[in-house]
């Protein structure tokens, strides 16, 4: 699967195959699923009444992780994933996870016939 998002106005490619967890792994060192696991929080957010302890709970790291990798599937050209976040001055997780939670998703479950 695979999806192309506008952020800070570039066009970003990212793509969910097989190798999406191994990838993960292989820059990480840490299982993809149970890294995908601590996302759930995520979802249980009142985004219109966020609290600083709400935030707390919710390791960031995770996400920007799981989209690297993701555009890193896409275009194995793009850089460590510190490099790669540079290169934008704005990355808005709240618009893009939703944008990247099917193609995550699709990686665990399989698609639907």
């Amino acid at each position: 699967m695979e999806k192309t998002l506008t952020i800070d106005n570039k066009e970003v490619r990212f793509k969910s195959t097989a190798a999406t967890p191994l990838r993960f792994k292989a820059q990480f060192q840490k299982d993809y699923l149970a890294e995908i696991m601590k996302l759930d929080s995520l979802g249980k957010l009142d985004t219109k009444n966020i609290k600083p302890k709400d935030l707390e709970k919710i390791d960031f790291e995770v996400f920007y992780n799981i989209a690297w990798t993701l555009a890193k599937t896409a275009d194995p050209s793009i850089k460590d994933p510190i490099t790669w976040l540079d290169g934008f001055e704005t990355f808005p997780l709240m618009e893009i996870l939703p944008e990247l939670s099917e193609m995550i998703s699709v990686t665990l479950q399989g698609k639907k016939k």
